[in-house]
């Protein structure tokens, strides 16, 4: 990595569909000598280019949960069940008393609640000694972040976590919008 990469990065994180012709003006390389190095850092895993949604945008809101658990084998189990949850954004493992951080997405209040209680929760899992639930108020800085979009419509029975929405007594009584992964979610993601 050089100036000239980093040069490339800043920009590009600015806004990722900068041109060639402009990130070469940035740069003060010709459009194909920029691409080269553009091609390198997408195929070495240095960077990414894609889209992040702004959750206020959406109206989405969303919490930082700190988590204990009591092994490497529950924080395991954890990452798995959760792998392909639309509403985890990030997943840290940490040091410290806390080992497990996420943050979290939800359509609104109640289902952030849900989400937070319920068995769809990352704290609902066996071997937690302890946990924290922190719904955000503002975030600085970017307000985009890179909500995975990808991971819902998909028209599951049972969500990615394994747990089915229709005998939640929240989802009954339309306190939770349900699984976005699901057949049955009744939200905007």
């Amino acid at each position: 990595m050089d100036d000239i990469d980093w040069k490339i990065i800043s920009q590009l994180e600015v806004d990722g569909r900068t041109t060639l012709e402009k990130l070469g003006k940035i740069t003060g390389y010709t459009s194909m000598g920029v691409k080269k190095r553009v091609e390198k850092l997408l195929k070495q895993k240095a960077m990414k280019i894609s889209a992040q949604l702004n959750p206020r945008y959406f109206n989405l809101c969303s919490a930082i949960i700190l988590i204990e658990v009591e092994s490497s084998e529950v924080m395991h189990r954890l990452l798995r069940r959760f792998k392909d949850c639309p509403r985890v954004v990030y997943l840290f493992t940490a040091i410290g008393g806390y080992n497990l951080i996420a943050l979290v997405i939800a359509e609104n209040q109640e289902t952030l609640e849900s989400i937070s209680v319920e068995k769809c929760s990352l704290r609902s899992e066996k071997g937690i000694r302890r946990s924290e639930f922190y719904p955000i108020s503002s975030i600085y800085y970017s307000p985009f972040l890179p909500i995975r979009e990808r991971l819902t419509h998909r028209n599951l029975t049972i969500s990615p976590c394994g747990v089915d929405c229709r005998p939640c007594e929240r989802y009954k009584y339309n306190r939770c919008v349900g699984c976005p992964a699901t057949k049955y979610y009744r939200g905007t993601l």
